[in-house]
């Protein structure tokens, strides 16, 4: 073991979205960096086993379903389209190999000191990693989120998996229960439901990805539905055995067939092993890290950020946790906010939100005007094969000022991003309907619900 700890202006515990982007910028800001993993590669859950694979999956198995059920309609004629899963699956891996090899390559560019291995505090300003101590003024809890487990119902890594493991099933299940309707649920669902798995979604709440508004989750729940997921809400899981997922709704007693179970019922933040007590460190009711507004502990000099404090579960939300403590740490100006994260199902259709729905304004009795647009009334949309659904907005009827939109359909985690912007400075539902976009594009739709919410769209009565 080193005799002295090796000293830092900044230790980031984590690597994943928040973490190594907090690392990046305080680099930048001309800080001594050392950022700690325990995986081998950079990028955390999100693009080791999250964000990042899943999302070339949905892309892979979206192709699938166009090669084998709508190529014709377009005048492609294709014979004997078959799924090569080892292809598909590899096609994944590399997707991730390029980009954690891509962070590693920038942290190196950067002359950050990363160390691969659990992190534990032997005291508020020293951190041991194997058999290295370091210790630091500033020390930046990044650790992340890990799946829930359900007490009764045990992940095996073989029946009862997570999302870690359903990104790499190395066979298509014949009948695949998703436990719960959230955004990981429905995406991982959707990718072995386009493979070829019966899939069925229990979800305990009265609706899926139980945040959106009645509307959007109804017509969501039937696009779904269409495309061969079955979907139970109101359903609380009671157990698994011999093959038979067990539930009930009531006094009914339901029972699903399934060769594989993915439990995704949300996560918890990821503390284990890293002696908060020896640091001193406080936790709150749900053994989130207690911080104040600025992300700051109860023991001056250590932070915590993205999963591990309050907040959405976002990537994004985390890497602006990130800046924002780097800057704070630097001297300088960090800011986040945190009314404005948006979130996205990365389904097809995708389904995205910012702020206020329409439901909790109404809930909340804010007076307020709504405008919708249909994609089926939008050319691009229309030449894509992108007509189902609409984007919503949701403005202050005294003001104009836009409280939030909410969106269903293709790309609708790109389009909600403009919206975002407009009430990032405050703007209108006019601001936005005056912004000029090019035509013909999806984004079109955008501005035709902008107008809407005078009543004054141009493309539908």
């Amino acid at each position: 073991m080193s005799s002295a700890p090796t000293s830092f202006d900044l230790i980031v515990i984590g690597a994943g979205p928040g973490g190594y982007v907090c690392a990046f910028r305080a680099a930048q800001l001309g800080l001594k960096v050392a950022l700690i993993d325990k995986r081998g590669t950079l990028g955390g859950t999100c693009l080791n086993v999250g964000c990042i694979p899943s999302k070339a999956l949905l892309h892979s198995s979206e192709q699938f379903v166009f090669a084998r059920s709508h190529a014709a309609a377009h005048g492609i004629k294709l014979t004997g389209v078959e799924l090569d899963l080892t292809t598909l699956l590899k096609k994944k891996d590399d997707v991730v190999t390029k980009l954690v090899g891509g962070v590693a390559q920038l942290a190196k560019g950067r002359k950050i000191t990363v160390l691969t291995g659990a992190a534990s505090f032997t005291s508020p300003t020293t951190v041991k990693v194997g058999d290295e101590m370091l210790t630091a003024k500033n020390i930046v809890i990044a650790t992340g989120s890990a799946p829930v487990e359900l007490p009764f119902m045990k992940f095996d890594g073989t029946s009862v998996v997570s999302s870690d493991h359903a990104i790499n099933f190395s066979s298509v299940p014949k009948k695949l229960v998703v436990v719960g309707g959230g955004a990981i649920g429905l995406e991982l669902g959707s990718v072995w439901s386009r493979l070829g798995a019966d899939v069925t979604v229990v979800e305990f709440l009265p609706k899926i990805i139980a945040t959106y508004d009645d509307d959007i989750v109804r017509n969501f729940t039937r696009i779904l539905t269409k495309q061969g997921l079955k979907i139970e809400t109101g359903a609380k899981v009671t157990g698994y055995a011999k093959g038979v997922l067990t539930a009930e709704r009531g006094t009914e007693k339901l029972s699903f067939p399934a060769d594989k179970v993915l439990v995704a019922v949300g996560r918890r933040p990821f503390t284990d092993s890293l002696g908060l007590d020896l640091a001193g460190v406080q936790l709150d009711e749900k053994k989130r890290i207690k911080v104040d507004a600025h992300l700051k502990t109860n023991v001056p000099g250590i932070w915590a950020l993205g999963d591990v404090v309050a907040g959405p579960m976002l990537a994004h939300k985390a890497e602006e946790d990130g800046v924002a403590v780097a800057e704070w740490i630097a001297g300088k100006a960090g800011h986040v906010n945190w009314d404005l994260i948006p979130a996205v199902v990365y389904t097809d259709p995708e389904v995205a939100s910012i702020g206020l729905g329409e439901d909790a304004a109404k809930a909340a009795g804010l007076a307020i005007n709504v405008g919708k647009f249909n994609f089926a009334a939008n050319g691009r949309a229309l030449a894509n094969d992108a007509t189902e659904g609409y984007v919503k907005i949701i403005a202050d009827a005294k003001t104009d000022k836009i409280l939030g939109a909410q969106i269903l359909g293709k790309g609708a985690g790109e389009l909600i991003s403009e919206i975002v912007t407009h009430m990032e400075y405050g703007g209108s539902a006019e601001d936005l309907a005056r912004t000029v976009h090019a035509h013909p594009t999806m984004s079109e739709a955008v501005k035709e619900a902008a107008l809407a919410v005078s009543k004054r769209a141009l493309h539908a009565l």
